[in-house]
């Protein structure tokens, strides 16, 4: 079995292979994405260092889910040990996303376990139009939804809400920890 490739080279290629089936530009890429056109060029050489809120950024400029970014292709069994997850924090919270598998273009879900601290809240974008995020709380309490609408969540109690509306994920409890299935219609 060969090792998994680094993270950086993982969505390095996903990013050129993903942009080049668009049939976009790194120029137009960028544009759409808000980034400047030497970042998305430091990503797709595998020398970037993107946030959360870059690559989802490029998922939705790209019509495709986040996931498709950041996992690397994989046969048969697959085991994602805890000590092995690529953690992707996001800029402005204490908030930490490690993709455990993401969806087939048929299946179109990503499986994720979130881990926060108290603090600042994560304030996640609008996602692509159809998008439903389905919640499960492991350990420590949580408030997440849509900011009209957010629930607060203690371990065991599960949630879907809208994900293709700007919304919400906040600990309310030191070492919350959550699986979050975000599935894209």
């Amino acid at each position: 079995m060969t090792p998994p490739a680094p993270p950086l080279a993982v969505i390095a290629a996903a990013l050129r292979r993903e942009r080049e089936r668009a049939g976009i530009s790194l120029a137009e890429l960028a544009r759409r994405a808000g980034l400047a056109k030497s970042t998305l060029s430091q990503l797709e050489n595998g020398t970037g260092n993107p946030s959360i809120e870059t690559l989802w950024s490029l998922g939705v400029a790209l019509g495709i889910p986040f996931g498709r970014l950041v996992e690397p292709p994989s046969p048969g069994v697959r085991v994602v040990r805890a000590a092995e997850q690529t953690r992707l924090r996001a800029d402005h919270a204490d908030f930490t996303a490690s993709l455990l598998t993401a969806g087939s273009v048929h299946a179109r879900r990503d499986l994720y376990i979130l881990e926060m601290e108290p603090g600042q809240p994560r304030q996640a974008e609008a996602h692509l139009p159809g998008t439903v995020e389905h919640v499960v709380v492991a350990a420590g309490r949580l408030e997440a939804g849509p900011a009209e609408d957010r629930v607060e969540l203690e371990p065991g109690d599960y949630a879907s809400f809208p994900g293709d509306v700007p919304h919400h994920y906040e600990a309310l409890a030191p070492g919350t920890w959550a699986v979050l299935v975000s599935e894209h219609r």
